[in-house]
């Protein structure tokens, strides 16, 4: 049976962006999974109201950095300060000292900045001045990037597309949804009034909870066999780390405790597949993410599911 807590916190998020279920199913798996998330749409969908509404819903602190040309390491992690009464420097904490830091338009600013957030976003800490600081538990980061406009865009090097658990997109709403959306409220107005319906305790102790998901060796054989296809299948030219195999495992447990299962059934990897490999591989002709994403869609169907 799914935890109360967790059907509590997509319904809540549910009523404040509507008709994107699945998107939101993604983000709250992801977080189960102590992973980081990668939302790539257009304008206006909704990518920044997912990202505040998790965060609101949840009970923990909220960051969000502005990417720009011009931001610099130091306005993510933080900086030393002179303090000329202790004749000291003190350590002045950035924003990614936070629960859940939203990363907005991360291709808009350099490698060397896109590169604070590596240590963040694999080892939750945080080095400056040669000294290293544990960052708040439970971490996420939600990174956003806007895949129509390239002018003044920087891409996202394969080593940090890695440290993302999952890729998703939101899209347009449906008909229905969409009206309902022009009528009413602006959701950062309903956003404003929204109180949480889970604490950061009880998220810590569904992670705790979702580790412990049991997965069969058959399942785990399966698993690594997407993986091994990915590396010599004809048009990838670079296939799944190892890294990937190991978020696959967690994303799918976390799933399978979604679901309300304490075991990994085959479609926990069907479905969560695409998703959290989908960015991982380097195509040999064509470049967009969704194209990946039907590859490993193809590769799916192409191998056995144990019985």
């Amino acid at each position: 049976m799914t935890d109360k807590g967790i059907k509590q916190l997509q319904d809540k998020i549910d009523s404040i962006i509507r008709g994107k279920s699945d998107a939101v199913k993604m983000s709250i798996v992801t977080l189960l999974a102590k992973g980081n998330l990668l939302i790539q749409d257009v304008p206006g969908v909704g990518k920044t109201t997912l990202a505040f509404a998790l965060a609101k819903a949840i009970d923990c602190s909220f960051q969000r950095i502005q990417f720009t040309s011009d931001l610099m390491p130091a306005d993510i992690t933080g900086v030393s300060i002179f303090n000329p009464e202790t004749r000291e420097f003190e350590f002045k904490p950035g924003p990614v000292f936070s629960n859940i830091v939203l990363a907005d338009e991360i291709n808009r600013t350099n490698p060397k900045t896109q590169s604070a957030l590596l240590e963040a976003m694999n080892e939750r800490k945080v080095s400056v001045d040669r000294k290293t600081y544990t960052l708040p538990e439970p971490f996420m980061v939600i990174a956003t990037q806007n895949p129509m406009e390239y002018h003044g865009t920087f891409p996202l090097p394969e080593s940090q597309l890695d440290r993302f658990m999952m890729h998703i997109k939101l899209g347009y709403p449906a008909l229905e949804d969409e009206k309902t959306a022009v009528i009413e409220r602006t959701s950062f107005e309903r956003l404003e009034k929204m109180e949480h319906v889970i604490t950061k305790h009880e998220i810590l102790r569904m992670q705790e909870e979702a580790e412990k998901v049991i997965i069969e060796d058959s399942l785990t054989d399966y698993l690594l066999k997407i993986i091994t296809e990915t590396r010599k299948h004809e048009k990838i030219r670079l296939g799944v780390s190892t890294r990937g195999a190991q978020l696959l495992l967690r994303a799918a447990k976390a799933n399978a405790y979604f679901e309300g299962r304490g075991f990994v059934t085959p479609d926990d990897i069907k479905t969560l597949a695409p998703f959290v490999l989908g960015h991982r591989i380097i195509l040999k002709t064509k470049q967009f993410i969704s194209d990946a994403e039907d590859v490993i869609k193809e590769i799916l169907e192409k191998i056995p599911v144990p019985l």
